[in-house]
């Protein structure tokens, strides 16, 4: 249906980074419509407004055609959880008065979660303006705020848990991210035909056109280099990744691992590493997302690790898109969704998390296959990035959706 308008409501747009962001928009325009983009100023995650950025009642601006309206909100990103939340709510409140007040009325409006409290804007306009919802729930509440030990409070978890109830219940259709995301919400009670399952995709203009050098601390040929690229926080486990080398180590095996990225567990572990005294680890620091691809491609391998927790069996990190994007064999220790994923595509190889046992000894048979198996595994994971989880992929089935909501099928 081409003209039919989308608003896309999200806190997060360029040039903040986000999955969802002007790529989406860009995408959707091409497929026919017209996109307005609802958003704050850009803050995350330094929770400092960017440069050429300044904080006013509204602010329009045309980006590749794509129209980008920016209303107010309180920047902050840091571990006080009053700010934090003053942060999501401000943009709630701003936002809810524009859509109901300001904005031109949309045909379909797209909300992507999180925050909880965007679905609750969406929801209010809806109610009040008729515009049926779209809600891409990218990470499940209160799960997560449980599992990353953003909230513990039980009273407080049970409210979020009540408030994302009531958003399902009022939108009119919910995407998650894996078919475990799926089945938990049909055990809350939410309708299976009410709910896809949309993976996500990696930026892949950006690595399809790396720039920068390759780091000089990178290892040579002479290794097996498993390279993990991202945040290193608690909830990747990277301890086990460490143990794994000790046990890859003490076999003189040619298997190293290299880490790049930042986090809040980078210095810890890089003294634990000093401690133990690796050879076969090597931190490098993070790189601009236009170099990123430049250093997986140097990589024999790539690894996804995360800790054992019952969210992240139903979780599919966003680095695994990117890892299939340039057609490198995976290494996947996530237990649940991630892993079979990689079964599915024959791109890699699935083990435990939190194992080091298994993890080196998967990481053993993957530096032991020839150059043209390697090839063949990456080449699966590319094929299999290409055909179900490429943006071209993604951006249909949202418009397929958004065409059937303006359509009034069922």
């Amino acid at each position: 249906m081409a003209g039919t308008r989308i608003l896309l409501l999200t806190q997060w747009f360029d040039p903040e980074p986000t999955f969802k962001g002007m790529v989406f928009a860009r995408e959707l325009l091409r497929l026919g419509f017209e996109v307005e983009v609802l958003t704050g100023f850009p803050n995350y995650p330094s929770g400092k407004v960017y440069p050429g950025y300044r904080i006013r009642l509204l602010q329009r601006e045309v980006i590749d055609g794509v129209q980008v309206t920016r209303v107010p909100l309180y920047p902050n990103h840091d571990q006080s959880a009053i700010k934090r939340v003053l942060n999501y709510v401000s943009f709630a409140a701003s936002s809810l008065m524009y859509g109901l007040f300001m904005a031109r009325k949309a045909d379909v409006i797209y909300a992507y979660h999180p925050p909880l409290t965007v679905g609750i804007s969406a929801s209010l306009i809806r109610l009040f303006r008729r515009i049926p919802v779209v809600y891409d729930v990218q990470d499940m509440w209160p799960d997560t705020l449980r599992a990353t030990g953003m909230v513990s409070n039980t009273r407080v978890l049970n409210v979020v848990s009540r408030v994302c109830d009531w958003v399902y219940r009022r939108v009119d259709h919910i995407v998650v991210l894996s078919p475990g995301f799926k089945e938990l919400l049909v055990q809350r009670g939410v309708p299976a035909a009410k709910i896809d399952v949309i993976y996500n995709w990696a930026d892949e203009a950006a690595l399809a056109a790396p720039t920068g050098r390759l780091p000089n601390d990178f290892p040579g040929e002479e290794r097996f280099r498993i390279l993990f690229a991202g945040n290193m926080g608690k909830a990747q486990a990277l301890d086990s990744v460490l143990d794994a080398a000790v046990l890859l180590q003490a076999r003189d095996s040619r298997v190293c691992f290299v880490m790049l990225g930042g986090g809040i567990e980078v210095e810890r572990l890089k003294a634990r590493a000093a401690e133990l005294q690796l050879g076969n680890v090597v931190f490098l620091p993070a790189v601009p997302m236009a170099e990123v691809g430049t250093v997986l491609n140097a990589a024999d391998a790539l690894l996804v690790h995360l800790r054992k927790d019952p969210l992240f069996r139903i979780t599919i990190p966003s680095k695994t898109q990117a890892y299939m994007t340039v057609g490198k064999p995976l290494l996947m220790a996530v237990d649940g969704d991630a892993g079979d994923l990689v079964a599915r595509s024959g791109g890699g190889t699935a083990t435990e998390s939190e194992n080091p046992e298994t993890l080196s000894n998967a990481a053993e048979s993957l530096a032991a296959l020839s150059a043209e198996e390697l090839r063949r595994m990456g080449d699966g994971a590319k094929r299999f990035y290409q055909d179900h989880l490429a943006l071209a992929v993604g951006a249909a089935s949202f418009g397929a959706i958004f065409r059937r909501l303006t359509s009034n099928i069922p």
